[in-house]
Parts: structure tokens; sequence; C-alpha cells
């Protein structure tokens, strides 16, 4: 089966050069790599936000994450379907580097069922498995 997804040549680090999310609810600060279609990494760093960097917001950046890989285009926008299973190993502190990875597993038209992992350096803080919606809404 040929994939309808090709090499990003336009690739941007900015994750708002592909969601329509801004301060406070980005969740992602830089995107280290995609793969349209199959996946892509990114970076959050946790400063001493108010109240602490509460363990789902972890699942969100994942799923904005997710949302990157998942979209054939940019600003096509989409939405967190479901959360099939997460797991929290340890809270996320302030200074904390998150590296966040998502892996797409399987597409059923516009849904796409995904691998989401959180790690501080190499120690995994988080992981789930995430429905999306993606396309226009």
């Amino acid at each position: 089966m040929e994939s309808i997804f090709l090499p990003d040549p336009e690739f941007q680090s900015d994750p708002t050069e592909y969601l329509p999310h801004r301060n406070p609810f980005l969740f992602i600060d830089r995107v280290t790599s995609r793969d349209p279609g199959i996946s892509a990494t990114g970076v959050k760093c946790v400063t001493n936000e108010p109240g602490g960097f509460p363990q789902v917001f972890l699942l969100e950046a994942m799923a904005q994450l997710g949302g990157i890989a998942a979209a054939a285009q940019k600003e096509e926008g989409g939405f967190l379907a479901s959360i099939d299973h997460a797991e929290f190993f340890r809270k996320v502190r302030a200074g904390d580097r998150i590296n966040v990875t998502v892996r797409i597993i399987k597409s059923f038209g516009r849904l796409f069922l995904m691998e989401g992992e959180a790690c501080v350096e190499s120690e995994q803080v988080a992981t789930a498995r995430l429905t999306l919606g993606v396309g226009k809404v």
C-alpha cells in the first residue's frame, strides 16, 4: 500500500506552525523531528509553572505532537478522541526537559491510533495510547 505522506521538505521546529494552540495551552516548545503519517518528536522545558506541571499535561503534549505527526498539511485541525491507556511513572519538576515521542500505529480515515512516550533524560515519566481525529473539523 502506498503512503499519501511524503517527506516534509518544509519542516518547521516551531509547533505554532502546525497547531492553533498558543500559551498557556501549548505544551510543546519545539518540534525536533516530523515524519508525516508516521511519527514526531518534540521538547517541552518545564519552568516554574504555577501549581507545577500536572501529569495530564503530558497527555496533552503527546496529543499535540500526535496532531503534528498525523496531519498531512499545516492547519489541518484535529481533536483528541480517546485516551486508551496512560501510565505515569513520576511527577515532572521545574527545570525538567521533557522529550516527547509519538508513533502512529494505525489510521482509519481521519482517526489515528498512536503511542506516546514522555521522558526526562533517559527516565520514562509517562506513556499513553491515544486516538486522534485529524482533518477539517
